[in-house]
């Protein structure tokens, strides 16, 4: 159901509330994602090093 719901919201079939887009980036956060901010060249993701990799 959840896949079918991240789905219905790339694609427009679906509108997120606002408490959605924050529980999503919570969740991704901590998995590791790193939210960038506008910089020139677009907003953007990347994934955090691994503390251990270093």
């Amino acid at each position: 159901m959840v896949k079918k719901t991240i789905a219905d919201f790339e694609s427009g079939k679906r509108s997120p509330y606002a408490r959605t887009l924050s529980d999503i980036r919570r969740v991704l956060e901590g998995a590791g994602v790193i939210f960038i901010e506008e910089n020139g060249e677009g907003p953007g993701v990347r994934l955090r090093k691994d503390a251990s990799a270093s």
